[in-house]
């Protein structure tokens, strides 16, 4: 029981930070956020994989899920440092969300809640094939959106790699005991035949 509530819980888990990756790539193309784009579409898969391992007993494809969760959590900390411009970090100075292939920011600021877009008309300081805007009234910033959606999938991947590091050790463990009930048979060992010395002789009869 002890093990099906595991696999249960971490393929739910899984299921959740399915449905969390796929609602964040849909905004993100939205807003022609390619680095995140690319990111969300490894996790989709690395997720995939997890439910997959865990629904098929593959500690192997656990432990890859379990280290992509790590490196999964690294950049939703490094996207939470971006929005909030810790450091260095410039989000008028560094597109590093469209790879700097363009000027476009996430899809929540012209779209937050309560935000009333105003264009500004003939301003020179918009490059070509741009525009520029002014966005007022939001009852949250974009900002702090992005660092909710990156906080929950934090929250989600640390569930998920504790999780994923119990199950797949209960699978060792269970691997480890099959290979150990299995005695010799496990080993390809075969126990040795007995062989008969009794000869057969020839049996003549009178006629």
């Amino acid at each position: 029981m002890g093990r099906c509530n595991g696999r249960c819980t971490l393929v739910g888990f899984c299921c959740l930070q399915l449905v969390a990756a796929l609602e964040r790539q849909i905004f993100d193309f939205l807003g022609y956020q390619w680095a995140p784009i690319l990111a969300n579409f490894l996790h989709i898969m690395a997720v995939i994989l997890g439910i997959f391992g865990t629904v098929q007993y593959r500690s192997k494809y656990l432990m890859m899920y379990a280290v992509w969760l790590v490196l999964w959590v690294g950049w939703n900390a490094f996207i939470i440092c971006f929005y909030l411009e810790v450091g260095r970090l410039s989000q008028d100075r560094d597109f590093i969300m469209t790879f700097n292939t363009s000027l476009h920011r996430s899809w929540w600021m012209e779209n937050g809640p309560g935000c009333l877009v105003t264009p500004v008309l003939n301003s020179n300081l918009a490059p070509e094939d741009h525009h520029v805007i002014t966005v007022s009234g939001c009852l949250l910033d974009y900002q702090y959106i992005e660092v909710v959606s990156s906080a929950t999938q934090i929250f989600l991947a640390l569930f998920g790699f504790v999780y994923a590091c119990y199950v797949s050790k209960v699978f060792l463990e269970e691997e480890d005991s099959f290979d150990f009930i299995g005695g010799f048979d496990s080993y390809g060992y075969q126990a040795p035949q007995k062989t008969s010395h009794l000869q057969l002789q020839p049996l003549y009869t009178s006629g």
